[in-house]
C-alpha cells in the first residue's frame, strides 16, 4: 500500500486549511477585532525595535542621547509609523473605497466592514501601547493631557469598531493623524541640532499645509456632513 502523499493534494490541503483560517477565525466577526487588536500592539513593538535599530545605524549622535530620549525618540518613531498607515488607511476608506458612496442604499452612519473594523482594531491596539508608556514613563512622555486625550480616543474608536456605528465620522477624524509625522520630525530636527537648517523649515511648511487640509478644511466638511445628515446622526444607538 503506498502510503506516500502527493505533492500538489498536499498543497492544496495546506491552502484548504489557509483559507478556513482567514474564513473562520481571522475573518470571523468574533475574532477580527481581537487579531486586530494584537496586531496593531505587535505593529508598535515592532516599530520601536525598527525605529531603534535604523536610529542606531544612520544618526551618530542617537547613541549620546539619555536612556529617556532614546525612549522618546523610539516611540515617536512608533507614532509615525501608526499615523501613516492609520491615515492611509482612513483616506481609502472615506474618499476611494465604496463602503461610505452615496449610491449605496441604508444610512451612512451604520456602515462598517471587515477591513474598516480591521484598521479601528489596529489603531486601539497602538492607543492601548502609546497609553501604557505614558503611563509607564509618565510624566516623561507627556502629561495629563495626553492621558486625556488617548484615553478619550480609545473609547471612540473602540466604540466605533464595537458598534459599527459612526465610522465614517471616526476616520475622518483619524485623517488628521496625517500631521503626527511632520510634528514628529520637528522634534527629531530639533534633538539632531538642526532646528536652523533647511528641512526645519520646509517640514514646517509641510505642518501647515497639512493642518490647513487634515484639520481644518476636512473638519469644516466633516460638521457640513453631519449637519445634512443629522437625522441619521441622531439615529445611532437610538
Amino acid at each position: 500500500m503506498d502510503l506516500s502523499v502527493n505533492p500538489l493534494m498536499a498543497a492544496k490541503a495546506y491552502k484548504y486549511k489557509a483559507e478556513l483560517l482567514v474564513k473562520d477565525y481571522l475573518l470571523a466577526d468574533s475574532y477580527v477585532l481581537y487579531t486586530a487588536v494584537l496586531g496593531g500592539i505587535l505593529m508598535c513593538k515592532l516599530s520601536y525595535d525598527i525605529t531603534h535599530i535604523i536610529s542606531s545605524v544612520c544618526f551618530k549622535g542617537y547613541a549620546s542621547l539619555t536612556k529617556m530620549r532614546k525612549i522618546e525618540w523610539n516611540n515617536r518613531g512608533m507614532s509615525t509609523v501608526h499615523a501613516l498607515f492609520i491615515t492611509i488607511m482612513s483616506a481609502y476608506l472615506v474618499f476611494f473605497s465604496s463602503l461610505f458612496s452615496d449610491q449605496l442604499d441604508g444610512p451612512i452612519t451604520f456602515r462598517s466592514s471587515h477591513l474598516s473594523n480591521l484598521t479601528l482594531g489596529v489603531s486601539v491596539g497602538y492607543f492601548i501601547a502609546d497609553l501604557a508608556m505614558i503611563l509607564w514613563f509618565y510624566p516623561s512622555l507627556g502629561g495629563m493631557e495626553y492621558i486625556i486625550h488617548h484615553m478619550l480616543s480609545l473609547v471612540s474608536v473602540v466604540y466605533a469598531m464595537l458598534s459599527g456605528e459612526g465610522q465614517l465620522y471616526t476616520y475622518m477624524v483619524l485623517i488628521s493623524e496625517t500631521t503626527t509625522p511632520g510634528i514628529n520630525l520637528r522634534w527629531f530636527l530639533d534633538i539632531a541640532g538642526m532646528k536652523h537648517s533647511k528641512a526645519y523649515l520646509l517640514n514646517g511648511v509641510a505642518m501647515f499645509l497639512t493642518w490647513l487640509v487634515a484639520r481644518i478644511i476636512l473638519f469644516i466638511y466633516l460638521f457640513y456632513h453631519i449637519f445634512i445628515n443629522y437625522d441619521q446622526v441622531l439615529g445611532c444607538s437610538g
